[in-house]
């Protein structure tokens, strides 16, 4: 039996935590500079997953300074809690982007004006702050397929070593792989607790031939209990990772709620600066060395074309000068799902007291710091291969991520503003879906053949861009999660699943109702309209050689056709990688960090 699923949300509302909390005086170790220099050496746009990599390691440099600019504010106690990953979304910590409509029925059918929500992550440590904090590396493919377009340095032995510097695994089994290392400033672990119904997840993955394995070593094929970027059952964010153990550096200096509005170039095409506001006044502040843009896959590209640097027709039709004809906002690429098949067992809760506990808990955590919302959402992960993998095995065309629903409520109003569904489904969901615990399971399209663009609305800096997804434009991706229901089928037959008491259970929802019960079309429909973004966006500054027209960036992330100007974050990989991104965002952080110190003659030699 299947069902849409729409997952728990605590029945306390996060908007209003985010108020009480602001009215507390409990921040702690606030990081904002209150007076910066007219000059720096290095200006980095963003404090995200890569911005704060970047900021941090180009100020280990003594004699370099350095100013890194995020729009957004600090991240809170409330953001720590990993049980609140899905709910941050909607908040003031999420820039709330929304695609465009569909033009041929495509995607997202059921939301409110055909319109996916996409959040994005408007605080230091970016998107790290609203992610299900999942520490996954790719595939060796991935990578090796980067280096044999011809991006010099890119292959899978060459960034490896990127991503075991920035790690500090605390999981006793991995201590001593050689995939893995200690001592980084990232840390990575498991949840303390083991969700409800782990083990007969992971022995019905064996059962289908699966194993259960670290899908960051040798192998990423099978399935997992999800290694998370947590420390001490806390969300362990990039700003927490690599700005707070370096923020009294004299030669760093970071200025937060300073949205940037261009990038300045001069006339021999050389990036001199940037424009921003803070604090209300637009400012300007000028660069010995470089700028570096991190600002993400949605607002690198409109940061760069609002500088003049991006398609020469779209610019002019904006009366932009044009600085650089680059195709910037291309090859947009994102993971996709749908909400999605439940494996559940049936309970039943009182809404009233749900409520009470719920407050009752955070107000304990906050003033006790206790365990009770340590637990995470998504525990489980697995790589698998439909009938459309690559037939070695090695390269999964499928991931399942598995979100607990471990506090029955099922569904409730906040989930419907989160996902923007439109109100007649919203009444009808959320009368069939409640009242019950187990999994929701999200397949996800890990190699889209779809892809989409980033583009200006308008010549306003301070308006969102125009987003088109253009999910599902290849039937093959429709083709290809289909497929994965089959898989989905054998797990919940497997031994160790029944024996569990949990069950796949059946729903017929709105819109879809007129196809046969688990037929192709009744499946395609339910993908169309319950469409669901695992928040993965990149490629929109594709990385290429000299050689290729549609690179923004060349393999050294210098932006094609002005000096002085790098682009460092997802937004640069020609493809996406095979698993959630942050980790190699962070990778590419780090790489492209020691790229900028090499380029200036001050890498140390190991």
């Amino acid at each position: 039996m299947f069902a849409v699923a729409i997952g728990y949300i605590p029945f306390v509302d996060i908007n209003k935590l985010f108020k009480m909390y602001n009215k507390m005086d409990y921040k702690c170790c606030s990081i904002n500079t209150p007076k910066l220099n007219r000059t720096y050496d290095f200006i980095v746009v963003g404090g995200g997953s890569a911005g704060a990599v970047v900021a941090s390691r180009l100020s280990e440099v003594s004699n370099w300074n350095v100013l890194l600019l995020e729009a957004g504010g600090n991240e809170n106690e409330i953001t720590d809690i990993p049980n609140f990953s899905p709910y941050i979304s909607l908040t003031e910590l999420d820039w709330k982007y929304k695609t465009i409509p569909s033009n041929s029925s495509a995607y997202c059918l059921a939301m409110k004006e055909g319109r996916c929500n996409w959040p994005r992550g408007k605080v230091l440590g970016g998107s790290s702050v609203l992610n299900a904090m999942i520490y996954v590396r790719g595939n060796r493919k991935d990578y090796d397929n980067w280096a044999e377009i011809g991006n010099t340095g890119w292959s899978y032995d060459e960034v490896l070593p990127y991503f075991l510097k920035s790690e500090d695994i605390r999981i006793p089994s991995l201590e001593k792989s050689p995939y893995h290392k200690t001592g980084g400033y990232l840390t990575v672990d498991e949840y303390q607790e083991k969700s409800p119904f782990l083990d007969s997840i992971l022995q019905g993955g064996e059962e289908l031939g699966y194993k259960n394995q670290d899908i960051n070593g040798e192998n990423q094929t099978g399935f997992m209990r999800t290694q998370s970027t947590v420390r001490d059952g806390q969300r362990c964010s990039s700003a927490k990772a690599f700005l707070r153990p370096v923020m009294n550096r004299s030669n760093l200096h970071i200025a937060l709620n300073a949205q940037v509005l261009k990038v300045l170039v001069n006339g021999k095409k050389q990036a001199t600066g940037v424009q921003f506001i803070r604090d209300g006044l637009k400012q300007t502040i000028k660069v010995r060395k470089e700028v570096i843009l991190s600002a993400g896959s949605i607002n690198s590209p409109q940061l760069l074309m609002l500088s003049g640097i991006g398609p020469k027709e779209h610019l002019k039709e904006l009366d932009i000068p044009v600085i650089s004809d680059l195709r910037v906002g291309d090859n947009l690429q994102d993971h996709i799902s749908f909400n999605g098949l439940f494996l559940t067992v049936n309970v039943s809760t009182t809404p009233e007291k749900e409520q009470l506990t719920t407050l009752t808990t955070f107000l304990n955590y906050m003033i006790y710091k206790n365990d009770s919302l340590t637990v995470g959402n998504l525990d489980i992960v697995a790589f698998v291969n439909t009938k459309y993998a690559d037939p070695s095995g090695e390269y999964p065309d499928i991931q399942f991520h598995f979100f607990l629903l471990n506090k029955p409520n099922g569904f409730n109003k906040y989930r419907k503003n989160a996902l923007g569904l439109k109100d007649t489904v919203y009444e009808t969901v959320g009368k069939l879906v409640g009242n019950v615990t187990g999994w929701l399971i999200l397949p996800t399209l890990l190699k889209p053949k779809s892809s989409g663009w980033v583009r200006l609305k308008t010549k306003d800096p301070l308006a969102h861009p125009v987003i088109n997804p253009n999910y599902f434009a290849h039937k093959e991706d429709i083709n290809v999660l289909i497929e994965s229901i089959n898989i989905v089928m054998s797990l919940s037959n497997t031994t160790a699943v029944k024996r569990s008491g949990l069950e796949l259970r059946s729903i017929q929802l709105p819109y879809c109702q007129q196809f046969p019960f688990n037929t192709y079309n009744y499946w395609e429909c339910l993908i169309r309209h319950y469409t669901y973004t695992i928040y993965h966006p990149a490629g929109t500054c594709k990385m290429g050689p000299k050689n290729d027209s549609t690179a923004v960036v060349d393999p050294k992330l210098r932006v094609n056709g002005v000096k002085g100007l790098r682009v460092i974050d997802a937004s640069i990989m020609p493809f996406i990688v095979n698993g959630n991104p942050n980790a190699p965002t962070i990778m590419i952080a780090e790489k492209g960090s020691d790229i900028i110190k090499k380029d200036w003659n001050v890498l140390k030699k190991n």
